[in-house]
């Protein structure tokens, strides 16, 4: 009887926390200072449509100087033009791409 292989255990942040096609909310939050996530797009629905490689800083973190060279991923989500204005009388495929890096993201 052969022993079973040993299963690789990847520690938390090593792989990115979603994939291409997961649906995911853009948390909704208002940190004072400067941020580069966009208002209008806090709190919308969206798709992942890429993960970008490879890691990098969290540029927000960075910019206040509080990034001690942590990286984590930046997503590339598109958001439907209906759930950012709601009316909205163009094609329902109509979408707006925006990169966000993943501690705004949040499971929908």
């Amino acid at each position: 009887m052969n022993p079973s292989p040993l299963q690789i255990v990847k520690v938390l942040g090593e792989e990115p926390a979603f994939r291409e096609g997961d649906q995911v909310r853009i948390s909704l939050r208002f940190p004072g200072g400067h941020y580069r996530v966009p208002r209008y797009v806090r709190g919308k629905r969206g798709t992942v449509t890429k993960v970008l490689r490879p890691k990098a800083v969290n540029n927000e973190d960075e910019g206040y100087g509080r990034n001690a060279g942590i990286k984590g991923y930046y997503y590339r989500i598109a958001i439907l033009h209906e759930e950012l204005w709601p009316g909205y009388s163009g094609s329902k495929d109509d979408k707006l791409v925006i990169e966000i890096f993943e501690t705004w993201l949040e499971k929908n």
